[in-house]
């Protein structure tokens, strides 16, 4: 056995409708800009370009019902509301008629952003880590094991809706977000994918509490402390 300089962390495991087992998380993954309305509203084109993404640490997870403090460095805090996929089989180079079958299930989620701290990145040409990947920013509910039909994605703030969309308007499915993402890496069980989000993204305030729903899938619900 290995003798270890400290005790290794847990791994970070999500629960799972239905079952008492638990799934536990490799990497995450977040697809840029995937509804052409949020592509507009960010200022991007909202022509079909090839997909880029973007990464999490695996303990920046909240599960849906969590209280979490507002985030330092920032005093614009954005909710991004997505479908995220959970992957159930290692693969690279993976065709999009094969991607589906590397699905073993769903999840709501929201990608939390520091939305001050990506707009210094962009005018800088910075990368956007910190943006992005800081503590308790993947706010994820149980995943569901199994296909996605097309269903409504939702995002209330205090019970105001702020976004609502069909999975169906991603530019890229689910199935094409996959085989791009196994040209660059290789993908194993475990990995998280987040889609991307529609348009509506706006600030989460000290005492908000934010829902993302979708049809079929548990919520995935923070307060903020």
């Amino acid at each position: 056995m290995v003798a270890l300089v400290f005790p290794a962390l847990p791994t970070v495991t999500l629960p799972v409708t239905g079952r008492a087992e638990r799934f536990p998380i490799r990497r995450i993954f977040c697809v840029g800009r995937n509804y052409a309305d949020h592509a507009k509203e960010m200022g991007g084109d909202s022509g079909k370009e090839p997909p880029f993404f973007f990464s999490k640490p695996a303990d920046a997870i909240v599960e849906s019902g969590s209280r979490i403090p507002y985030p330092p460095a920032t005093t614009n805090l954005h909710h991004e509301a997505e479908l995220v996929l959970a992957i159930g089989k290692n693969g690279a180079m993976v065709s999009e008629a094969d991607a589906p079958a590397m699905i073993w299930g769903h999840a709501t989620g929201n990608d939390l952003t520091r939305r001050d701290l990506q707009a210094e990145a962009k005018a800088a040409r910075r990368p956007w880590d910190m943006a992005k990947g800081f503590d308790k920013s993947a706010v994820v509910g149980a995943i569901r094991p199994g296909p996605m039909p097309d269903a409504m994605l939702r995002c209330t703030v205090n019970g105001a809706l702020r976004q609502e969309a069909r999975l169906s308007d991603m530019i890229w499915s689910p199935a094409a977000i996959i085989a791009a993402l196994s040209q660059l890496v290789s993908l194993s069980a475990g990995d998280l994918i987040f889609t991307g989000t529609p348009a509506g993204v706006g600030a989460l305030n000290r005492g908000d509490t934010c829902k993302v729903e979708i049809d079929g899938l548990q919520s995935a619900t923070v307060a903020i402390a």
